[in-house]
């Protein structure tokens, strides 16, 4: 028998709600499925399996939070049979879980629950007595999102002001919170190093606008997905910085998972992860992140995307910022982040002429690495973006 666990979804989380579960009791159940969703500080996540059998029990009913770690179901693996409890001895008679104890109903969600709508969405639906299939939704699919039940929620006078705006404010000074925590400890407990290099982008612009040329605008290519995969497989050449810090000592990661910093409509961010990023093709990648971007603004991402990240990338460029220096998201031991790209005069060959240059930086861990390690992977994401059409 597997336990399924309320799981760490980022630095700093203690606790989380369960809000819904998408399995029952006897349903089967496959690795990377969606069977419950789950509420934290930062967001409403979907949580995915691990392994493939039938859902035996579930141990936390909606509404009830729980510490991490918790066991929230117990899962039977496939070819096991179901197991026969065995009558309990009265002298030595196990106390109830703690969710036996202080059950507490489902929220009451209707036929909400067999919509396509988003967690966040559902909760707050919830919270504001809002029926759900009364809501048009606008996003992917007709999916409905968080602001289509507050513009349904509006519009029927069901006082945003006093409710589904206090419920905002609440999450976002929660979300503050969590980040300030996380920051906090991340200063307190990591030795920052600080590195940045300018590269010269023009061979990199120049094949993009061709490329993209050759593209429907669907498939076309934003610089950044560059970074990302640069960066990705300059880690394959410093492994060192593609790993966490765990009680004590580092732990290496075989997988690359580079996650992307995402600033979200109502303030604050989340860095979902971009599985196995020096695998995939710029193409892929493209698309994945997209996806990624959609999901974190509608309140729609996996546990998972959160919670492996080996190491962050963040950019600052669409906000004109030529320089970021960022605080490293423990338990990662590294950041890069990248700038605006300007076009700047630039000495080649002995001629100054224009060029479009992005400057580059990362902020390290010295438990881990030192700045010469930190150099070379910055020296590596240089080499690789002169040859893109080889990312």
């Amino acid at each position: 028998m597997i336990d399924f666990v309320m799981p760490t979804l980022g630095a700093d989380m203690n606790e989380g709600t369960v809000l819904a579960w998408r399995k029952k009791p006897g349903d089967r159940v496959k690795r990377g499925e969606i069977i419950a969703e789950v509420d934290t500080d930062k967001a409403a996540i979907e949580i995915e399996v691990f392994t493939d059998g039938v859902l035996e029990k579930i141990l936390v009913q909606p509404g009830l939070k729980v510490p991490v770690g918790t066991v929230l179901a117990t899962i039977r693996e496939e070819g096991r049979q179901k197991e026969t409890a065995a009558p309990a001895k009265p002298t030595a008679a196990a106390p109830p879980p703690v969710a036996a104890r202080a059950p507490q109903p489902a929220p009451a969600a209707g036929e909400g629950s067999r919509l396509r709508i988003s967690p966040a969405a559902r909760k707050l639906a919830t919270e504001l007595g809002i029926d759900p299939s009364t809501v048009a939704g606008t996003g992917p699919q007709g999916a409905i999102t968080f602001k289509d039940i507050e513009q349904g929620a509006s519009a029927r006078g069901a006082g945003l002001g006093a409710g589904g705006v206090e419920v905002a404010v609440d999450r976002q000074a929660r979300m503050r919170q969590v980040i300030a925590a996380a920051m906090a400890r991340s200063k307190r407990e990591i030795p920052h190093y600080y590195l940045s290099t300018t590269i010269d982008l023009s061979r990199a612009m120049a094949w993009l606008a061709d490329e993209n040329l050759r593209r429907p605008v669907p498939e076309r290519l934003l610089h950044g997905v560059l970074f990302v995969k640069a960066v990705a497989r300059a880690l394959q050449e410093v492994p060192e910085l593609n790993a966490t810090w765990k009680e004590g000592q580092i732990v290496p990661s075989s997988a690359i998972h580079v996650g992307v910093a995402i600033s979200l409509r109502r303030g604050g961010l989340v860095a979902p992860a971009i599985h196995n990023t020096d695998q995939k093709s710029l193409t892929d990648l493209m698309r994945d992140f997209r996806d990624l971007v959609k999901r974190a603004r509608a309140g729609t991402l996996r546990g998972s995307e959160l919670s492996d990240p080996t190491i962050t990338v963040t950019s600052l460029g669409e906000q004109g910022v030529e320089t970021v220096f960022g605080v490293i998201y423990p338990p990662q031991v590294a950041l890069v982040g990248f700038g605006k790209v300007v076009e700047r005069p630039w000495v080649s060959d002995g001629k100054v002429v224009p060029r479009h240059l992005v400057t580059a930086t990362l902020s390290g861990d010295h438990r881990v690495t030192d700045g010469h390690r930190g150099g070379l992977l910055l020296a590596a994401v240089d080499r690789l973006l002169q040859e893109p059409n080889r990312l």
